[in-house]
């Protein structure tokens, strides 16, 4: 069987559905991952899941053939978001679980997501996963095996409410873009004491409305014209598969990741003082400068929602997040990420309050930020070119550059990033400064050595 080995990524398995993806290649993947885990199984038993797209649900029962075929046990927890299978790694007893979903992406992609035990795997080990599904190794079912139907919401809905206190009733917009998250967030925030108003909270896989993608401000369109005009005290936007968040002020105002994390680190660090928070390369230096003045210790870390997973328990964090919207309690939950229960926490902070979410952050300093920009590059090339920068900034030039994932230059009033994507031919660039004339300077000379090193 011919398998397009692009599809295996660092974080997930993502492709073309009917191109890179059939119902014999999921089939396929269901073998290869009893095979991948023989000797890590106790339970014999994986939990699996589906996202709204067109095809999700007929992959998820040809991955559970495979695995099935194979002599492992399946709960099938049938649609839903991302973090609801995340919940069932963590309460059922399975050992480990199988997304099938494209989280993000346009209509036509699906893709899967692999967790062993409790983790997701990334990196080397989804390409040790692939090179098991080129083989023909398989394990073959001995004896009877089991696939049971099993409705995990009420479960995940009741956990949630019984850990989440919403003192006074709030107004809330939710914008599910069609994704799989508007049956569990909507529920969620009404069992909590909230007027919820839905958009796009019933699961389309066309996605006809606009793209799955709450961290692009296009997207939120329909959001803030809703909050404005209804007056809610905030907005919610859940991705595809709702493992990352956007929010928007009463305002209207978009909230962006690292000052989302401000919002959520600050009562965790009051709960817990000294707690460990981590955040990515691409976050605002307000945000370890707010963590670190609130007693907290601030860890950078590589981008990617498997790699900051894994940095959480090397570092015994309380609370993760990146700019995407990826948002990682440990506090009081179970350290996955989950768009929804990441609204239900700043519901409990706006309750707790009588004033508005605009205020809440008012006072971190003003800095002024790029978007993040693309800059086409060849594959082969793209991760040279971030070493060559790294040493003309570094050695050439004499400033300090962090290293832990791309080059962040660092300047007194301000940083640049430059890194390359882990998923397609090009470098990623992203800066902030004190006032709108350093950030273009930092920028400009950036992009000028870029520019230079891509010829």
């Amino acid at each position: 069987m011919k398998l397009n080995p692009q599809i295996f990524r660092e974080y997930d398995i993502r492709g073309i559905a009917g191109t890179d993806l059939t119902e014999e290649i999921y089939e396929r993947l269901g073998q290869a991952i009893v095979a991948y885990t023989r000797g890590k199984r106790k339970n014999n038993c994986f939990v699996v899941a589906h996202d709204g797209r067109l095809t999700s649900r007929s992959y998820a029962h040809a991955v559970m053939d495979g695995i099935t075929g194979a002599g492992v046990n399946v709960i099938d927890i049938g649609q839903a978001p991302t973090p609801l299978c995340y919940f069932g790694l963590f309460t059922l007893p399975v050992d480990g679980g199988v997304m099938i979903t494209a989280s993000h992406n346009p209509k036509e992609y699906n893709g899967m997501k692999v967790a062993v035990g409790t983790s997701t795997i990334h990196g080397e080990e989804i390409q040790k996963l692939y090179r098991v599904a080129l083989g023909d190794a398989f394990p073959k079912a001995r004896k009877p095996v089991t696939v049971t139907r099993m409705d995990l919401l009420p479960k995940y809905l009741a956990r949630v409410a019984r850990g989440i206190h919403v003192k006074r009733r709030l107004k809330v917009v939710v914008d599910a873009g069609n994704g799989a998250s508007g049956p569990v967030g909507v529920p969620l925030y009404e069992q909590l004491g909230c007027e919820v108003i839905p958009l796009y909270c019933d699961v389309d896989g066309r996605f006809p409305n606009h793209h799955p993608d709450p961290t692009v401000p296009k997207n939120l369109t329909k959001l803030i014209a809703t909050v404005k005009r209804t007056g809610a005290d905030c907005g919610i936007g859940f991705d595809g598969d709702g493992d990352r968040i956007g929010v928007v002020n009463e305002k209207g105002e978009v909230i962006f990741g690292d000052k989302l994390l401000i919002l959520f680190a600050r009562p965790i660090l009051k709960a817990e003082p000294g707690a460990t928070i981590i955040s990515e390369v691409k976050g605002s230096r307000t945000l370890y400068a707010d963590i670190e003045a609130h007693g907290g210790k601030a860890i950078m870390w590589r981008t990617g929602h498997s790699l900051i997973k894994a940095a959480m328990k090397k570092f015994n964090a309380q609370l993760a997040g990146e700019m995407s919207g990826h948002m990682f309690f440990k506090h009081r939950w179970y350290g996955f990420d989950d768009a929804v229960y990441a609204g239900a926490r700043l519901l409990e902070i706006l309750g707790g309050t009588k004033k508005p979410l605009s205020e809440l952050l008012g006072d971190v300093p003003k800095t002024y930020v790029t978007e993040e920009i693309r800059i086409e590059t060849d594959e082969a090339r793209k991760f040279e070119i971030v070493k060559q920068a790294t040493r003309y900034f570094k050695d050439d030039l004499g400033l300090k550059v962090i290293t832990i994932d791309g080059a962040r230059i660092e300047f007194d009033d301000g940083w640049g990033l430059l890194r390359a994507s882990n998923t397609s031919p090009v470098l990623v660039m992203r800066c902030e400064a004190d006032t709108p004339k350093r950030l273009k300077e930092i920028q400009q000379l950036i992009e000028k050595k870029v520019h230079e090193l891509n010829k």
